[in-house]
């Protein structure tokens, strides 16, 4: 394969707090983020909806010269991955590689929990989707999971509306019903990209002593080992410093949220589907 950068695709914005923790867990490659944000949100849509436009964009990524894409989208993750591996990439490239962000987190959430409980927060789409639930029990088939749909948050921080009192109290009440599920959990799960925004307020309702888990450095360092393992692609991954970025909706509107994400000015380049 010739080389190419490593690309990370996202339905909008929250995969760049993933793409942020890859850069610097493995800062010497060159990247190209992808984000959909003229489809998002992702979390309400269909299984079938979800796939077709996630194998879309990954195709225009590979078009991009990326051999190994990474979805940096909990629900694209759940809903289309599987597919993408099984049935897709055999018949177009079976060199090219297509990795998700819930078996990262699957794999190690057993070394953070002392009751074997764990709660989940995550889209309508994710949860529906019952992948952690699932994954997590191929490595922990102890633990008992427990999840909260929480539709409201995406929306909040995309319109820079989760400062307010009234994103407050919709986070608020969205971890209570968890720990009513499940009184005992002692680990929470950020199953959305997104979420880390929210994390100060998160906190504040957490009871005393629960793990919050973020998945940016965990899906950093799962990829990190991956390449370790896999001298081939990791050989087809080019070196350098090149940050580039896609968005498939506006282009000043991408630019000053994804800044938002990142900590740093972005300058993005529109992707018509």
């Amino acid at each position: 394969m010739k080389q190419g950068p490593i690309g990370v695709f996202d339905s909008g914005y929250g995969g760049l707090t993933v793409f942020k923790e890859i850069v610097r867990r493995l800062p010497q490659y060159n990247y190209i983020y992808l984000g959909d944000n003229a489809r998002v949100p992702y979390g309400t849509r269909s299984f079938e909806t979800v796939y077709r436009y996630t194998w879309e964009c990954v195709q225009h990524l590979f078009a991009l010269n990326c051999n190994l894409v990474v979805l940096a989208c909990n629900t694209a993750s759940a809903k289309a991955l599987r597919t993408i591996q099984q049935n897709d990439l055999p018949l177009y490239d079976p060199s090219r590689r297509v990795l998700g962000v819930i078996r990262p987190t699957a794999e190690v959430i057993g070394q953070y929990t002392r009751t074997g409980k764990v709660g989940i927060l995550a889209t309508q789409g994710t949860v529906s989707s019952e992948s952690y639930v699932i994954e997590i029990h191929k490595f922990f088939p102890e633990i008992q999971v427990y999840q909260e749909a929480c539709p409201l948050w995406v929306p909040l921080i995309e319109n820079n509306e989760f400062r307010t009192p009234g994103a407050e109290y919709f986070i608020r009440k969205n971890l209570e019903s968890l720990f009513a599920k499940g009184p005992d959990i002692d680990t929470v799960v950020l199953a959305c990209t997104h979420y880390p925004l929210l994390t100060d307020i998160i906190n504040k309702y957490l009871p005393v002593g629960v793990n919050l888990i973020s998945q940016g450095e965990l899906v950093a360092d799962s990829l990190a080992d991956y390449l370790e393992r896999h001298s081939d692609l990791r050989a087809c991954c080019s070196l350098g410093d090149s940050r580039q970025f896609y968005t498939t909706g506006g282009v000043p509107d991408f630019d000053e949220k994804a800044s938002l994400f990142l900590g740093s000015e972005v300058q993005s380049a529109q992707l018509l589907l």
